[in-house]
């Protein structure tokens, strides 16, 4: 089992430990990601690994930056970040955990870790792919 907590498998490359393109990363990366593991979840609005902290329907979203971290691909990314970003029930924070069936189900309203992270992503990106994030980008449609 992996944790959404970091150190975790999928922050492997947020860690150092393993490039993005590592055929072992991949690999996992694949199976974290998907219904072969016990602790990811996917829902109408939110989908990504939990743990054993709260039940399976409310992953956290420090997965979903732990995914960014762990990828180069334009669309992941952008996936990745439409759905944290409208998951905070108006609030524009990080949530420890949050519903995969409903946007304003979530724990901690409030999760510092999640909200530090998330902000160490945002520079990550406007370092590594600034056209994504300092651009409006009109053509990225979810789920695409």
């Amino acid at each position: 089992m992996d944790d959404a907590n970091v150190p975790s498998l999928l922050s492997l490359p947020y860690l150092g430990f393993l490039e993005k393109s590592h055929p072992a990363y991949l690999a996992t990366r694949k199976l974290l990601l998907s219904s072969k593991n016990p602790y990811f979840a996917a829902g109408k609005t939110f989908r990504g690994t939990g743990g054993p902290h709260i039940n399976p329907w409310h992953p956290w979203p420090m997965s979903q930056v732990s995914a960014i971290f762990g990828t180069d691909d334009d669309n992941e990314i952008l996936n990745s970040l439409y759905i944290v970003a409208n998951n905070t029930a108006g609030l524009g924070l990080i949530h420890e955990s949050q519903s995969i069936y409903n946007s304003t189900d979530f724990t901690r309203s409030w999760f510092a870790w999640a909200n530090s992270y998330f902000a160490e992503m945002i520079l990550d990106l406007a370092d590594r792919k600034p056209g994504l994030i300092l651009k409006q980008n009109k053509s990225y449609q979810p789920g695409r």
